[in-house]
């Protein structure tokens, strides 16, 4: 059997992700599998405590946050498995969730991703992905398929290849990952995954979504008010998407969809709803991109001053 390594990432949030552990623990029978954990750089250092309750477990510390695509990079560079399970903290997994993925990547040696149905863990009925569609490039849309409806199997007749995995729960295969390399650090916070995908379907694989494997995403089904972060990294990462991926033609398309329709209309949104702090992290996500290059490791935003990155 090939060998899976399972990538986590915790940012101050220890026992969410000690739920996770305890899952694994009581729920996975893929064997061999090792397991992975890359604390990004917590305000107080939960490794030398874990090691001593999770002896089983390959604890990875970074002193820095390095945002989602630098920690799961971190924790590829420790990973000895021929598959690479990478999930979030917040989430739990089901019985055979592994050896369901896994054996998609057996049965699909074109595969080089795969995802399982996520359903929220608060509405465990609920489902929040049943794949995605494919990327309309002209304005860097898509829909994540069957979010929100009620799990009745109405969805399970979608197994098979997807437009993008979802980042809450992946596994990849580890040739398609030296083909298409590591995810680009630079997004930092959001389409990281979707670029990925974007690689891995360059170098010549296919993505995929077994639908008979589930897992359990604790991100709650009421998104919240929005932050500045979020704002900012939302709409700079989504032009870099797009310079990232399309040709001239494509680009100045998406350039003039969105400085003519999605910014009128965010601004229009944040005067609306009182929310004039908006106005300028917009207009720094658009001045980023006119002024650095796709492979900037310029964030445009002071990441430290948060609490709540992944």
């Amino acid at each position: 059997m090939k060998s899976v390594s399972v990538i986590t990432i915790n940012f101050n949030q220890s026992l969410v992700t000690e739920a996770l552990l305890d899952s694994i623990f009581s729920k996975n029978t893929y064997s061999p599998t090792e397991i992975i954990v890359v604390d990004n750089g917590s305000d107080t250092n939960p490794v030398p405590g874990w090691e001593l309750k999770y002896r089983a477990v390959k604890f990875v510390r970074s002193e820095d946050n390095l945002g989602f695509a630098g920690g799961n990079n971190l924790g590829m560079k420790h990973a000895g498995g021929d598959y690479l399970f990478f999930i979030n903290n917040d989430t739990e997994i089901t019985g055979g969730l592994i050896n369901l993925l896994a054996g998609t990547l057996d049965q699909y040696p074109e595969a080089g991703m795969v995802s399982p149905k996520i359903r929220y863990f608060d509405k465990p009925q609920m489902l929040q992905y049943a794949g995605f569609t494919p990327m309309n490039y002209y304005t860097c849309r898509n829909n994540c398929i069957g979010q929100f409806e009620q799990d009745n199997g109405q969805r399970d007749q979608l197994t098979g290849e997807t437009g993008y995995v979802h980042g809450a729960a992946m596994m990849l295969r580890r040739e398609a990952i030296i083909k298409a390399g590591f995810m680009h650090e630079n997004y930092f916070l959001y389409y990281e995954e979707m670029d990925w995908c974007e690689k891995v379907k360059k170098a010549g694989y296919t993505i995929r979504i077994n639908m008979q494997a589930l897992i359990y995403h604790k991100e709650s089904v009421s998104v919240g008010a929005r932050s500045a972060m979020k704002e900012y990294f939302m709409n700079r990462n989504r032009i870099l998407f797009i310079r990232r991926n399309c040709e001239l033609g494509t680009r100045s398309i998406f350039w003039l969809y969105f400085l003519s329709v999605v910014t009128p209309r965010n601004l229009l949104n944040y005067a609306k709803n009182g929310e004039w702090q908006f106005v300028n992290i917009l207009f720094r996500a658009i001045w980023w991109n006119v002024t650095n290059g796709i492979n900037s490791n310029k964030l445009g935003y002071d990441v430290k001053k948060t609490k709540k990155v992944n």
